[in-house]
């Protein structure tokens, strides 16, 4: 069976357990998705599930994609198309529609997002420099200053310097299931997720 499935962020908010404790959770709209096709071994070189996810209107479909999901028996354009690694493709089939029902609550899991953008940014908002002082004339409180070095002459790579922030692929481990909602396909996993709401997300149960 697929070990992962795609949805959406929400939003968060709080739960209370029996004992009282108040537990933040983040609200995911976590599928159904629709098998569109079946790789194995044999013929691909590796062992997979890809899935779709969404849908969209029907003048963003293109026609490759639409022999794809024609070819898979789904009747819906999906937005998205994404491979899930699996062990054996039996016991799927090409258009299984599969949801929430393959978590359970308590579930170790992993979430894997796009970071929220935040444009250019500066050295201390970017990797929280401690900037210079802010009084006695100095001229330059959150400016970088010396660009290189002396004797190649040049910058070297992977400089922390100001420049584009975010947007970045994010994965959060050591996340649990704290609630399955299986008529509306809600997902509340505790603490954060990667991402805005609204962004796409992937999440996949925890490798022991």
């Amino acid at each position: 069976m697929i070990q992962g499935i795609l949805g959406t962020k929400i939003g968060m908010t709080h739960l209370f357990t029996e004992e009282g404790k108040m537990v933040p959770v983040t609200v995911v709209q976590a599928g159904p998705v629709y098998v569109t096709q079946l790789k194995t071994e044999d013929k691909d070189g590796y062992t997979a599930v890809q899935v779709g996810f969404g849908e969209a209107k029907m003048k963003h479909l293109t026609f490759p994609k639409y022999g794809h999901l024609k070819k898979a028996g789904v009747t819906k354009n999906l937005r998205t198309l994404r491979e899930f690694r699996v062990d054996s493709v039996d016991g799927l089939a090409l258009g299984q529609e599969i949801n929430v029902e393959i978590f359970v609550e308590g579930e170790k899991v992993t979430v894997t997002g796009t970071s929220k953008g935040r444009g250019f940014a500066g050295g201390v908002k970017r990797y929280h420099f401690k900037g210079q002082h802010m009084t006695h004339g100095y001229m330059t409180h959150r400016r970088p200053l010396s660009n290189g070095a002396t004797g190649p002459q040049r910058v070297f790579k992977g400089s922390r310097r100001p420049g584009h922030m975010g947007t970045d692929r994010v994965t959060q481990k050591g996340l649990k299931v704290v609630k399955v909602d299986t008529e509306r396909n809600l997902l509340l996993i505790d603490g954060s997720v990667p991402g805005p709401n609204g962004g796409l997300v992937t999440i996949n149960k925890a490798v022991r």
